[in-house]
């Protein structure tokens, strides 16, 4: 009998070739990232005097740390879900820095997270979107004590079994995303259109599609199980809308406000004394254009689940005061990932110049990167 790879058509073994053994490329690629990351740490240390755990101790997490301290004692940050700061109380008591531990969480979390990345895309695919997703050009947010690494391997490991059919471990899986981020909401939506289309393994009859569709019960009783937290222990259903509202400024608004309240961030001479920050704005509008663009990419594709999954978030952020996070939700975006190593992998005419095209990006997105993170370990505002 024939093996398949003798079958091949001409030229797609030497492609395979170049792109190698994709475990081990993308092992490098995960290895090679975060110590450019760790590197990019030293280099702030060593010049601005800071202690590493302060250069890595900005912003969100510091607020993740007075939790996992202190609990809910700050009205604002009801906004933050309780996963991550639980498992910097649960490393803290095991006596080590909490800071060190988070950073370690997020380094183990993003090894997954790229590895869900591998399996979702296949040997080809995979290996390209694991890699542009290890070198994004936020990417320090999956090595310090944020949920961006978390929930992503969270996520995309959920999604990967929901799509062989494995709805119990999808679950499971699902309930740790959820436990972490507000965009666990967003995972259950999206996973709801999976079970509902019968885009995944196993039984397709309504009745399986039904049960798939129950055991997203499970998941979704975490979120309910915070709000009801937060009205015994604040009084409110609302609490964490109230929150993000009160605290970072996330009210409800009409799509066309937001647009407006943004481009008022980006112009040139806005914030004259930190210039850095109408540049993290505008990347906010590039990250919702790149949204709205998977989104349509997968509508045509016909991949509901997926538009579904990109779409309701940059919904929710573009009915928001202003375009923020964004930056970092795009993380989050397995489509995105998944269809630029398809762009770069796939047979037909042209394989030098998509090649080329992925090259540059990945230069592009490796400077910013380095920039990203030296703003972040810095202290400067980093999205």
């Amino acid at each position: 009998m024939r093996r398949v790879e003798e079958v091949v058509v001409p030229g797609e073994r030497e492609r395979a070739v170049r792109l190698g053994d994709g475990p081990r490329l993308v092992v490098q690629a995960w290895l090679g990232s975060r110590v450019l990351l760790a590197l990019v740490l030293v280099w702030t240390v060593w010049s601005t005097g800071a202690t590493w755990q302060a250069a890595a101790g900005n912003w969100d997490v510091a607020h993740f740390l007075r939790i996992a301290r202190d609990g809910y004692a700050a009205e604002n940050e009801a906004a933050f879900f309780p996963g991550l700061p639980l498992l910097l109380r649960a490393v803290g008591a095991a006596g080590v820095d909490m800071t060190g531990g988070g950073i370690a969480v997020s380094v183990v979390a993003s090894a997954f997270a790229a590895w869900a990345l591998w399996r979702l895309g296949g040997p080809r695919t995979g290996v390209v979107a694991a890699v542009l997703w290890l070198f994004a050009p936020t990417a320090v947010f999956t090595v310090v004590p944020y949920t961006e690494s978390i929930f992503a391997a969270f996520a995309f490991w959920a999604w990967l079994r929901a799509r062989e059919g494995r709805w119990p471990w999808a679950a499971v899986l699902a309930a740790g995303a959820c436990s972490v981020r507000v965009s666990g909401l967003f995972l259950l939506v999206a996973l709801g259109v999976l079970a509902l289309t019968g885009s995944y393994e196993g039984d397709r009859r309504w009745s399986g599609r039904v049960r798939a569709l129950a055991w997203l019960l499970v998941p979704a009783a975490v979120p309910a199980a915070y709000a009801t937290y937060l009205r015994v222990t604040k009084g409110s259903w609302l609490a964490w809308y109230t929150a993000q509202a009160d605290g970072w400024g996330r009210r409800l608004t009409w799509p066309w406000d937001a647009f407006a309240h943004t481009l008022r961030a980006v112009v040139p001479g806005a914030y004259a004394d930190h210039p850095g920050w109408a540049w993290v704005f505008r990347g906010e509008v590039v990250s919702v254009a790149v949204g709205i663009a998977v989104t349509v990419a997968c509508l045509v594709l016909r991949r509901w689940a997926e538009a579904t999954w990109v779409g309701v978030q940059v919904a929710a952020f573009a009915t928001s005061y202003w375009y923020m996070s964004v930056n970092r939700a795009v993380l989050l975006w397995f489509p995105l990932w998944l269809l630029l190593g398809s762009f770069a992998t796939r047979a037909g005419r042209g394989p030098t110049a998509r090649l080329a095209v992925i090259a540059v990006w990945g230069l592009v997105s490796t400077m910013l990167l380095v920039w990203w993170a030296a703003r972040f370990f810095s202290g400067q505002w980093a999205s």
